[in-house]
């Protein structure tokens, strides 16, 4: 919670029709990732959209939006990350998006999912200087990723096994690096029977 603009990052895992009822939101970029299974968004916009996995869900909430995430199946859980992200300015208009993409492009290499303008690929668009990647890596394989001087980086392990920079980290960890004066490279190897999916942030 709170480094730099990433100011929340949840973990889910949702019951079979269970859920987020209504609730209200403002000033808060939201970025959602399904690992596993449906998650049902409704929202006071008129939205109504499942997301699955492979598809990135980004929601400016704005000046105010009420919305609800539930578990769409009645038998198979949700596995879901749900990013918040401090906008660069207040009261925007609220609004919606919703990705889809290959799996294939985010294994071996950094997929951009969210960012402050459109990348080369389809992703969303949120208000503030973060850009947020997801990989896949498999076992022996290994990434590396230069972080601009003054910038600032999260990486969270959302399943598996990876080594950054030599350090051995888990699903469910979390890790944080600064780039001083100069450039910083990370460097990632998937490790373990089944590698790794990891996210990457790219924040100033």
């Amino acid at each position: 919670m709170n480094f730099r603009a990433l100011r929340v990052l949840n973990d889910d895992c949702i019951a079979p029709g269970k859920g987020f009822g209504p609730h209200a939101h403002r000033d808060m970029e939201i970025v959602t990732y399904v690992l596993e299974g449906g998650l049902l968004h409704r929202d006071s916009m008129g939205e109504e959209h499942v997301l699955r996995p492979n598809e990135v869900q980004a929601m400016s909430a704005g000046s105010g939006i009420v919305h609800s995430e539930v578990n769409a199946s009645e038998t198979e859980r949700v596995h879901s990350i749900q990013i918040w992200i401090e906008p660069s300015a207040e009261d925007l208009e609220p609004s919606y998006q919703q990705i889809s993409f290959d799996p294939a492009e985010k294994r071996g290499r950094f997929r951009l999912l969210a960012g402050p303008e459109k990348g080369s690929e389809p992703s969303t668009v949120i208000h503030q200087d973060v850009r947020i990647y997801a990989s896949e890596l498999k076992s022996g394989e290994g990434l590396k990723r230069s972080i601009c001087a003054g910038r600032h980086a999260w990486i969270q392990v959302l399943r598996g096994n990876v080594s950054m920079n030599g350090q051995s980290l888990k699903e469910g960890d979390g890790a944080s690096s600064s780039a001083g004066d100069t450039e910083m490279e990370l460097s990632f190897t998937g490790i373990g029977s089944d590698g790794c999916e990891i996210l990457l942030f790219d924040l100033a």
